[in-house]
């Protein structure tokens, strides 16, 4: 076999961890067609894996590595199958007739087919090995089934910030084999804001020799308990940067570069304080912020927020980020560069006389309009490098640069505005669930984290095209995006323990048909296996509550409570006696029943352990029979 070490990660994401049951109840994100066949394809050492190209054997790698930890065997990789032998097919003959990314899988007793070419051959792959269910003995027998697939949204995307807190490469890799698992095709990477400078640029070395450190980072908090007093570093050479490039491209996954301008800049500006309208100003910070060393001058940011400290709209400014972009468009080939534009304060701009003197010469009224003219600045270098910009919805202020894409977060207004002007619109509202920096809980068990609630549940049930629009304007809505930022998430398993299983939820809404959704087959039959499989394979993520519990208070005087478990193989544990429950609770193995006299309440707590040891967070539901005080904690 050719490159199985290259593929060997999103193998063992997908080992063992499936019973047999419909092809339905495996599949995330769920297929647009699923078919029941009669009869059942039983995989074995005698079966051939057959590819007749050079991109058909690679994916077919991809699928043996797969089969070998799962099944314990390898199969024998030939370019074609005689007719009668039992093989595994993939083949882009038939795949002219598809999306670009869409696929087809039919399984027979004697053929497992996949069709597709490209990204589309890859996610039958993907698909393909999600559909293996559990070896039984020596043998794997998948139900016989045809798929036809393909996805809603041509954008599928999530951001990870690393300017707050630096990933190594390795850590981005895996995640992008994360991404990859579920067909989402778009890694955004947040490389600049006030907090830290992550990308080599040759230029101008003082980016990352100065704007790539921060002296220390606040406890806790916004304007913290107090303050590390440690040095936080981190930046990728360009070498690196392409190194994920074309790792993510081999796994037909995008990624979209992000340099933030006109705010957020702390970074920039420490490096080159001529970039600021004040370069003989200290960096802002409050009274309240604890901070480590010297506060005289310009330095990275050691809180979080939104700084006065922007890019003065200078020539010298306008001629620093066109050099910088030059140096990220030779790294990224991207269609999209991302330039921000969000929560960029104006009052630098206000008490500038070189900035009231621009916007006279300019004609601009205000400094909204200053912002405008800035971002189209901008963006007519881009398109003149034959990209497009995208930002955050803030650049529609003063007006909406003439071929910008609008990625909208502060809820869906802004999108809804730029579709209504004719703009592409990538929806990533925080309002609807898809900030997977917000807590998945209210328990007082989640780590700390910037606010906010976001169950996956909440992501699941979004859907990204407003009904406000009228069906010419819902065609600019491009796509979908979850957002990851990191102030509050240091490096290592709190990002996975963020993102999983919100990911899967995003991978849904932005791959499947709105009438294929449906979130109990989602949370009780496929969720509970993919988390299981995580648990298996080490990756760390939030462990759901145990499914069917009740929230907050119910009333009654006789509860019969039935649950099930989130994660397949955990076992729920539950207490009513006020105690926290462990391991040496009460088990549960059938529903709970419990009798309230009047006037009483009891709380009910659980914790869902998982076969790894993972735990969730513990649950309290009061259960009152006209008790006065009912209110949780």
């Amino acid at each position: 076999m050719k490159k199985i070490s290259f593929f060997l990660c999103l193998a063992l994401l997908s080992a063992g961890a499936f019973a047999q049951s419909a092809a339905t109840s495996r599949i995330i994100p769920m297929p647009v067609s699923v078919k029941p066949g009669s009869g059942q394809f039983i995989l074995d050492n005698a079966t051939v894996l057959a590819a007749s190209d050079a991109e058909g054997m690679r994916m077919a790698d991809l699928l043996n590595a797969y089969i070998v930890s799962h099944a314990g065997f390898a199969l024998r990789e030939v370019k074609s199958a005689t007719a009668g032998q039992k093989a595994i097919v993939l083949t882009k003959e038939g795949a002219e007739q598809l999306s670009a990314e869409g696929y087809r899988i039919k399984i027979t007793a004697n053929r497992f087919t996949l069709t597709g070419k490209g990204a589309g051959l890859f996610y039958a792959v993907q698909s393909a090995m999600q559909l293996l269910p559990e070896k039984s003995g020596s043998v794997v027998s998948v139900p016989a089934t045809e798929i036809s697939d393909q996805p809603r949204f041509s954008y599928r995307g999530t951001m990870l910030d690393v300017s707050r807190h630096f990933q190594p490469v390795s850590f981005i890799k895996k995640y992008i084999d994360l991404l990859a698992a579920y067909k989402i095709n778009t890694f955004h990477w947040h490389l600049t804001d006030d907090q830290g400078w992550r990308l080599e640029i040759k230029k101008y070395p003082k980016l990352t020799s100065v704007g790539s450190t921060r002296a220390g980072t606040i406890i806790g908090h916004y304007p913290g308990t107090g303050n590390d007093l440690m040095p936080h570093s981190g930046f990728y050479t360009q070498e690196q940067a392409k190194e994920v490039v074309r790792y993510a491209a081999e796994r037909f996954i995008t990624v979209v570069p992000e340099i933030e301008m006109p705010g957020h800049a702390s970074a920039a500006i420490a490096a080159y304080p001529e970039l600021s309208c004040f370069p003989e100003r200290d960096t802002p910070v409050g009274p309240k912020t604890a901070w480590a060393g010297s506060r005289k001058g310009k330095h990275v940011q050691q809180t979080f927020g939104v700084f006065d400290d922007v890019f003065v709209p200078s020539e010298n400014t306008f001629s620093f980020l066109q050099n910088v972009l030059d140096e990220v468009i030779a790294i990224f080939p991207s269609k999209y560069i991302h330039i921000g534009g969000d929560e960029c304060p104006k009052t630098y701009w206000k008490e500038s006389a070189f900035c009231q003197q621009l916007m006279k010469e300019k004609g601009l009224k205000d400094e909204h309009e200053l912002q405008s003219y800035f971002i189209q600045r901008i963006e007519k270098y881009i398109n003149g490098k034959g990209r497009s910009i995208i930002g955050w919805d803030e650049i529609l202020e003063g007006g909406l640069a003439p071929n910008a894409t609008v990625m909208s977060w502060r809820g869906e207004a802004g999108g809804i505005e730029a579709a209504k002007q004719n703009h592409d619109v990538i929806m990533t509202p925080g309002s609807q669930g898809l900030y997977i920096d917000h807590k998945q809980s209210n328990s007082p068990d989640e780590p700390v984290t910037i606010g906010g609630f976001a169950p996956y549940t909440k992501a699941y049930s979004y859907d990204p095209v407003p009904k406000e629009l009228n069906d010419d304007q819902k065609k600019y809505i491009k796509g979908v995006q979850a957002n990851l930022w990191t102030e509050y998430i240091e490096p290592g398993s709190k990002i996975e323990y963020q993102a999983l299983p919100r990911l899967l939820a995003l991978s849904e809404i932005a791959w499947s048909p709105v009438a294929r959704k449906d979130l109990k087959n989602f949370s009780e039959d496929r969720l509970p296996l993919h988390l299981a499989r995580f648990d298996k394979s080490g990756i760390s993520y939030w462990v759901p509550t145990p499914v069917g519990l009740p929230e907050g208070t119910i009333h009654g005087d006789a509860f019969n409570i039935e649950l099930k478990q989130p994660v397949k193989g955990s076992k729920i544990y539950y207490t009513i006696d006020g105690f926290r429950p462990s391991e040496t609770s009460t088990p549960y193995d059938s529903a709970i029943k419990v009798v309230v006299p009047k006037g009483e309440k009891r709380i009910l707590k659980t914790i869902v352990i998982t076969p790894n040891g993972r735990r969730s967070v513990v649950t309290e539901t009061i259960l009152s029979n006209g008790a006065t005080d009912v209110k949780a904690k």
